[in-house]
C-alpha cells in the first residue's frame, strides 16, 4: 500500500499547481514536511520573514537546519509561464515574474528550453535570454532533433511557473517543480529550485561524509571544493551535484544531475523533496530514466563521459607515507615488502622528497639517490609515483627557481581582481596558482613535468592540494572588502564561513572567467593539463590520482578519499565513498588503508587491507606526525607481526588473482559507463531490503565482499540477497530463500567473498607483482546457478600499458558460457598481438552436483577432482592455448 500512496501523494501534488489559487485554502495552512525554507541564511527575524511574504511559525533550530520557521505560502508570488511552443529539439518556454524578489538583481524574464535528447534521457536549462551567464565548460553531448517515444512525458500546469517529469510507463511524478511555486527564485547571485522526490530512497550529492542512503529528514549538503579531512556536514574535496532516486514500484530508479560550479547547497526534507540553491551560472539539469540504477549510471557517464582505462600495473599495491626521510628509507621498506613477498606494485613518495617542498625540484641530500632507487624499481618491474602540488613557489629571488621564472614570462598565473599574480601560502611558503584553463598553462606544466621526468623517471603522478588549497584565507593581502564576488549576498554553509577560506579569492581571475565561478573546477583543469602532459613525456597510458573532483574528472584519473583517520568508523566509511564515486564516474578509487591521520594499530590495520585489496585503487598512506611532533609509527605491511604479514599477504595475493576480472570491469566503465564496486541495491534493485547496505559491496555483478569492520570482531553480519551463494575459497554453497542476514564466521584471517550464482570469474595465478603476475596461467572459477544450470563471464586482455587499446581493436575479448552438459570459452575479438601466450591452468566450478564419469578439454581427456561434499569440480595440469575456442565438457 505504500507505494500506492506515494505514488498517489506525488500526483495530487503536480495537480495542485494546475489549480486556481482560491482552490488551495489558507496560505499558511500545510504539513510541515511541505514547508520551504524562506530563510536559507538561518537568522531572520519575524519581521523580516513576513517582509518576504513568508509565513513565520516557529520550529526550527537557529543552530542547524530543521523544520523551517519561515516558509513560503502557496500564493507566493511566482514566475509566470507563457508556451511551452514545440521546438525540434523539445519545446521552449518563457518564465517571468512581475516583481523582484527578496534577493539582489533578480531576473525577471527567463527562458527555459527542453530537449528530448534520447529515449531515456530529458536536458532542460533555465537562464536569462538577454546576457550570457557563466556555463561549466566541460563537454557534453549536443542534440538538436528530438527523441521519439521516450520513456518520460513532461507536463505544464494551466497557471504559475512549473513543470512536471514523469515516467511514462507509470505515470510516477519524477521531477516536479511545482511542488514549492514561490520558493524558484532566479538572481545573479541567488538561484533556487525545488522539486518533489519519487521516494526517500536517494543516493549521490557529493562529495560528503555520510551513509550510502541519504537522510530526507533536513539534511544539507554544501558544494564547494576545499581542503578539509572527511567530516560529517562538512563539504569537501569534489563537487558531483548527482542523485539517484530508488522508485517506490517495480525497482525502477532515475537520476538528475545539475550541471553546474558555483557555490551551491542541496536541502533534503521529509516530503519527500530536494531544494537546490546555487549563487551563479544556470540550471542546466539532466535527468536520467534508467530503468535500473546501473543503466541510470550509466546513462549519466554518457553526459559527463566514460573513465579512463588504467596502466595494469595501477591496480596492483601501492605503498606511501609521509616520514621516510631519505630515498634509502623508502628503498628499505620496498626490500621490507620483497622479503616478506607481500605484493606491491607502487612506491610512492610525499612532499618530503623536495627541496624546501617546491615542486619539480629533488633534495640534493637525504633524496639525492632517488633516481637510483627508482631504477631499482624498474628493474624488478615496479612503478613510482610522487606528489606534485599546483602552488608554485614565488617567495625565491628572481632566477633561483625556473618553474616560477618561467611561468612569469609566460603569464600563467591566476590574477588578483587587480591583475596581479595572486600570492597565497602552501607549503614552500608564498606561492602563485597556475591557471590551467589558459591554453598556454598546459604547455609551461608539461615542460616542468618533462625537465623533472628528465631526472626521477616516474610512472605516474599524484596531485594534491588542488582543491586549491591556501593556509591563508584568499591571498598574502585578503580578499576585496566590498566585491560581491567575494562576499556574495548568500552565502551556502561552506566550512570556514567563508568561500575563501582555505582557498583563493573568488574575485581572482582566470583565463575564462572568475574563480567564483571556476573554484571548483580548479582540480579538473590540473588533472586535464597533467594527463596531457604525462601521453606526451612517457607514450603510454597516464596515471593520475587527484583529491579534487568534478564531473568529468574520471575521464582523465582516479581520486583518493583524501586525509581519513585509522579508526573503525573511517574505514567503514570509505566504503560509501567508493561506491559514490563509482556513480561519480571515477571507478578508481580508494581511502588510505590503515588510514593517514593518527597511528593505527595491527588488527585495525589488517583488518583494513582485508578491505583495501579490494578497493578499485588499493593504496597504503600515513602521515608524518602523529600527536604534536611526534613521527608517525610504519604502518606498511612489513611492519607489523609476521601472522599479520601473512595475513594481509594473502588478502593481497586474492586480489592479484582476481586482477583479470577487475581489469575487465574498468574496461567495461571505460566503454560502457558501468560502475566497478557498486551497492547490493544495483545488482537487486527490486529487493527494498538492500537499499540501505553499505557495509557491504560487490565487484560487478559476480563477487560480494564482506569487510570485518569493527574492532576486536570475529563475525560478521552480511546481508545475502535471495539466490545461491559460493564461499569464494572453497565453494561451500548457501541458498538464501528471502533476503536475510547470515552471520558468517570471519576469523583475523579471513574477508568473507561470496561469488553469485551465475557467475564465472576469469583469475590468475597471483605472484607480488602484476608483471610476472600476467605471464601465469589463467583460471575461470565458475558458480552454477541452479535454477538455470547455468553460469556466464567475460575477460578483457590487452598490453596493459599502450593508449587507445580498445579504441583500435588491440585487445582480446572472450565470452565464457557454462551450461549443464559443457563449459566454452569463446573469442568475440582478438587483434592483441601476444594472445599466443595466454594459457588456460584451471577450471573449478562450483554447485557440480554430480560426479562426473569423464571430463575432456577440447577433446582431450582431462585431470580432475571433485569433492562429493562442497560439490565442487577442480581441473587442473591443464596448459591450453586461450587464443582460441575452448570446449570443456563431462558425462555424469
Amino acid at each position: 500500500m505504500m507505494a500506492y500512496n506515494m505514488s498517489y501523494l506525488l500526483s495530487v501534488v503536480l495537480l495542485l499547481a494546475t489549480l486556481p489559487l482560491s482552490a488551495l485554502g489558507k496560505q499558511c495552512d500545510m504539513s510541515v514536511v511541505y514547508r520551504f525554507d524562506c530563510d536559507p541564511e538561518r537568522g531572520a527575524s519575524q519581521q523580516v520573514c513576513e517582509s518576504r511574504g513568508c509565513c513565520w511559525q516557529t520550529g526550527k533550530s537557529i543552530e542547524g537546519i530543521g523544520v523551517p520557521y519561515c516558509f513560503y505560502p502557496t500564493d507566493y508570488e511566482m514566475y509566470q509561464t507563457k508556451g511551452p511552443v514545440e521546438t525540434e529539439y523539445g519545446c521552449t518556454a518563457n518564465l517571468s515574474r512581475a516583481s523582484p524578489s527578496y534577493y539582489p538583481d533578480t531576473i525577471q524574464d527567463l527562458k527555459l528550453d527542453i530537449y528530448y535528447e534520447t529515449k531515456t534521457r530529458l536536458h532542460f536549462k533555465i537562464y536569462d535570454p538577454s546576457h550570457e551567464r557563466f556555463q561549466v565548460p566541460i563537454k557534453t553531448p549536443k542534440v538538436t532533433k528530438a527523441a521519439k517515444n521516450t520513456d518520460y512525458r513532461v507536463l505544464f500546469p494551466s497557471y504559475g511557473m512549473g513543470f512536471g517529469v514523469t515516467r511514462a510507463s507509470t505515470d510516477l511524478p519524477i521531477f516536479n517543480t511545482s511542488v514549492n511555486n514561490g520558493g524558484f527564485l532566479f538572481n545573479d547571485q541567488f538561484i533556487q529550485i525545488s522539486s518533489i522526490l519519487a521516494s526517500k530512497y536517494i543516493y549521490g550529492l557529493g562529495e560528503h561524509r555520510d551513509s550510502l542512503l541519504r537522510s530526507t529528514e533536513w539534511n544539507q549538503y554544501s558544494f564547494w571544493n576545499r581542503d578539509m579531512p572527511p567530516n560529517l556536514n562538512a563539504n569537501l574535496y569534489g563537487t558531483h551535484p548527482f542523485y539517484l532516486v530508488m522508485e517506490p514500484t517495480q525497482g525502477n530508479a532515475h537520476g538528475v544531475f545539475l550541471l553546474n560550479s558555483n557555490a551551491m547547497e542541496a536541502i533534503l526534507q521529509p516530503a519527500p523533496a530536494i531544494t537546490f540553491r546555487t549563487i551563479g551560472g544556470i540550471l542546466d539539469f539532466y535527468i536520467f530514466m534508467g530503468p535500473t540504477p546501473e543503466e541510470v549510471v550509466q546513462q549519466y557517464h554518457e553526459v559527463i563521459g566514460h573513465s579512463f582505462l588504467p596502466p595494469y600495473w595501477s591496480l596492483g599495491f601501492h605503498l606511501c607515507r609521509w616520514g621516510y626521510k631519505s630515498a634509502n628509507r623508502t628503498l628499505e621498506i620496498v626490500n621490507r615488502m620483497r622479503q616478506a613477498k607481500i605484493p606491491q606494485d607502487v612506491q610512492w613518495n610525499d612532499i618530503e622528497y623536495s627541496i624546501d617542498r617546491k615542486d619539480f625540484t629533488l633534495s640534493t641530500t637525504v633524496f639525492a639517490n632517488l633516481p637510483a632507487v627508482i631504477k631499482n624499481l624498474h628493474d624488478n618491474h615496479q612503478r613510482y609515483i610522487p606528489i606534485v602540488d599546483p602552488a608554485i613557489s614565488s617567495g625565491q629571488p628572481s632566477g633561483s627557481y625556473p618553474p616560477y621564472d618561467e611561468g612569469v614570462k609566460q603569464d600563467v598565473f591566476v590574477k588578483d581582481a587587480n591583475g596581479k599574480i595572486l600570492i597565497g601560502r602552501v607549503w614552500p611558503g608564498a606561492t602563485a596558482f597556475p591557471d590551467f584553463f589558459k591554453p598556454e598553462t598546459a604547455d609551461w606544466w608539461r615542460t616542468q613535468l618533462q625537465g623533472f621526468h628528465t631526472n626521477v623517471s616516474f610512472d605516474g603522478v599524484w596531485l594534491d592540494m588542488n582543491e586549491p588549497s591556501n593556509f591563508v584565507d584568499g591571498s598574502a593581502n585578503g580578499c576585496i572588502a566590498n566585491s560581491t564576488l567575494d562576499h556574495p549576498p548568500y552565502l551556502p554553509f561552506v566550512i570556514g564561513g567563508q568561500l575563501y577560506s582555505g582557498t583563493v579569492c573568488p574575485s581572482a581571475k582566470q583565463f575564462n572567467g572568475t574563480h567564483y565561478d571556476l573554484h571548483s573546477m580548479y582540480g579538473i583543469s590540473e588533472v586535464i593539463a597533467t594527463n596531457k602532459a604525462l601521453q606526451q613525456i612517457r607514450g603510454k597510458r597516464p596515471f593520475i590520482i587527484s583529491r579534487s573532483t568534478f564531473p568529468s574528472s574520471g575521464i582523465y584519473g582516479g581520486h583518493w578519499l583524501g586525509d581519513n583517520y585509522a579508526t573503525w568508523e573511517d574505514m567503514h566509511y570509505s566504503i560509501t565513498g567508493i561506491l559514490n564515486f563509482n556513480m561519480y564516474g571515477i571507478p578508481m578509487v580508494g581511502a588510505d588503508i590503515c588510514g593517514f591521520n593518527d597511528n593505527s594499530n595491527e588488527e585495525l590495520c589488517v583488518r583494513w587491507h582485508q578491505l583495501g585489496a579490494f578497493y578499485p585503487f588499493s593504496r597504503n598512506h600515513n602521515s608524518l606526525t602523529c600527536g604534536g611532533q611526534k613521527l608517525c609509527i610504519d604502518q606498511d605491511p612489513g611492519a607489523w607481526s609476521p601472522p599479520a604479514q601473512a595475513i594481509i599477504r594473502d588478502a593481497l595475493m586474492t586480489r592479484y588473482s582476481l586482477l583479470p576480472y577487475l581489469y575487465s570491469l574498468l574496461v567495461g566503465a571505460h566503454v560502457n559507463g558501468s560502475t566497478v564496486a557498486r551497492p547490493l541495491f544495483f545488482e537487486f534493485p527490486h529487493d527494498p531490503y538492500t537499499y540501505a547496505v553499505d557495509r557491504q559491496f560487490m565487484w560487478g555483478s559476480h563477487l560480494m565482499i564482506s569487510p570485518v569492520l569493527e574492532e576486536k570482531a570475529e563475525t560478521v553480519k552480511a546481508t545475502f540477497p535471495a539466490g545461491k551463494w559460493y564461499d569464494f575459497y572453497n565453494g561451500t554453497a548457501m541458498t538464501i530463500a528471502k533476503t536475510t542476514n547470515v552471520t558468517l564466521d570471519a576469523p583475523m584471517e579471513k574477508i568473507n567473498l561470496h561469488m553469485r550464482g551465475g557467475a564465472i570469474l576469469p583469475m590468475q595465478e597471483p605472484n607480488t607483482t602484476t608483471h610476472v603476475t600476467r605471464q601465469n596461467p589463467f583460471e575461470l572459477r565458475a558458480a552454477i546457478d541452479p535454477e538455470t544450470g547455468m553460469a556466464m563471464g567475460a575477460l578483457f586482455w590487452d598490453d596493459g600499458d599502450s593508449i587507445g587499446t580498445y579504441e583500435i581493436g588491440d585487445y582480446i575479448h572472450l565470452h565464457f558460457s557454462l551450461t549443464p552438459t559443457k563449459m566454452t570459452s569463446t573469442v568475440v575479438h582478438n587483434k592483441y598481438k601476444d594472445s599466443v601466450d595466454m594459457v588456460l591452468g584451471k577450471v573449478t566450478i562450483y554447485g557440480f552436483q554430480k560426479p562426473p564419469s569423464t571430463v575432456t578439454v577440447n577433446g582431450k581427456s582431462a585431470s580432475y577432482t571433485y569433492d562429493q561434499h562442497l560439490q565442487v569440480l577442480c581441473i587442473t595440469s591443464l596448459s591450453v592455448p586461450m587464443d582460441d575456442a575452448i570446449t570443456v565438457t563431462w558425462s555424469t
